[in-house]
């Protein structure tokens, strides 16, 4: 290989890019669009439940534990009503996602020390808010509770005591952000996605204007027409990952709190699996359309759903988990987490990056032969 050879066909994919405006948005305003987009939609954080409340008892007791609710950043309360009819209609309707019904002996029964049984409905349509939704309702009114009893407690001169004492601490990502989790998967998603699209589009459109022939009968090697193809891809992804990471710290607070030089030791490997993913579905598609539609399906579903991004891996079926093996974002991810939520060392995620470096000489390798063939036809 001689680097006099690789230079003009770098420099000829460049010209392309730069003139191509499809492959240079793909490259460097599809990555920012979708980090915005997704970014903002993409939210498993439950927020502002909207709340029905059907007060029976009316007591200054009864209002201090919708209070108690009121008080929290989870739930809004926006409606209250006195049939339990209305309450049935805002949640048919999905104006409430949930509703407090309030026996009319509800301060009666506290202070006589005897367990109130109080109903709180959930819209389950969304079993996922539902189950979060449920979690904040026990956590506000066992504190509710709590403080109930300390109060009476301390009405006849004596202490309430918990016989524990939970004091949970949570690393990595202590406001539990969705944003903080999702982002390092963004990351590979849109990284997969452009750089995959991008360079299968480049070689069929080449393949369709008769260029590709071209580069194959001349003198030039079949690695030095790879990496002459890749160099170029490679650079841009590279700066829209630069786009994506100030991005991400800009609008969503996502610091890298390990080593940046390892963290782009990976989205290097990683994006080599990408860009011989993309000249590898190349050699295999007619056309510019074909291509398109295996780049999309092959890039974006597995890494979606294979990779860990949403759905953790140990909750798929087994034949799931076992596919879910080849799919580079999977350990793709373990990396940007690690580096970027964790902090931690390569010695944590060295398996990964040594995965990634296998999955990239493979699919590159696969796309030389392949390539060679058609030189040699």
């Amino acid at each position: 290989m001689k680097p006099s050879r690789v230079k003009p066909v770098i420099k000829k994919e460049f010209r392309q890019i730069l003139r191509d405006k499809r492959s240079l948005g793909v490259l460097l305003v599809l990555p920012a669009f979708l980090i915005l987009l997704i970014g903002y939609a993409l939210n498993f954080d439950v927020k502002h439940v909207s709340v029905i409340v059907f007060d029976q008892d009316r007591t200054p007791e009864s209002r201090a534990f919708v209070r108690s609710f009121t008080m929290s950043e989870y739930f809004d309360v926006n409606y209250y009503s006195q049939e339990y009819e209305t309450v049935n209609t805002l949640l048919n309707t999905g104006k409430a996602s949930a509703a407090i019904v309030i026996p009319p002996n509800f301060s009666e029964e506290l202070y006589a020390g005897r367990t109130v049984p109080l109903q709180i409905l959930i819209d389950g349509a969304n079993a996922n808010s539902a189950t979060t939704i449920l979690g904040y309702v026990n956590a506000i009114t066992e504190t509710y509770s709590a403080n109930v009893s300390t109060m009476m407690l301390t009405k006849i001169g004596q202490t309430f005591s918990p016989p524990i004492d939970l004091r949970p601490r949570i690393w990595y990502n202590s406001e539990l952000s969705s944003s903080k989790y999702l982002l390092p998967g963004l990351i590979a998603m849109i990284l997969m996605l452009s750089a995959v699209v991008s360079t299968s589009l480049s070689v069929v459109r080449e393949k369709e204007r008769g260029t590709m022939e071209q580069l194959t009968v001349s003198p030039l090697q079949t690695i030095e027409i790879i990496i002459g193809k890749t160099i170029p891809y490679l650079l841009i992804s590279l700066v829209g990952s630069v786009i994506i990471l100030l991005i991400g710290y800009a609008l969503f607070d996502v610091t890298v709190r390990g080593s940046i030089i390892w963290l782009y030791v990976g989205i290097t490997l990683f994006l080599f699996c990408a860009l011989g993913q993309g000249l590898l579905i190349s050699s295999i598609s007619p056309t510019q359309q074909v291509a398109f539609m295996i780049s999309v399906f092959s890039s974006l579903l597995p890494t979606f759903m294979l990779s860990g991004f949403i759905f953790p891996i140990r909750s798929m079926p087994v034949v799931l988990q076992w596919i879910s093996n080849v799919v580079p974002t999977k350990y793709f991810l373990v990396i940007a987490r690690s580096v970027m939520l964790k902090g931690t060392e390569p010695h944590v995620y060295w398996e990964q990056l040594l995965f990634l470096g296998i999955f990239a000489f493979i699919t590159l390798a696969v796309s030389a032969v392949r390539l060679l063939k058609s030189k040699t036809v």
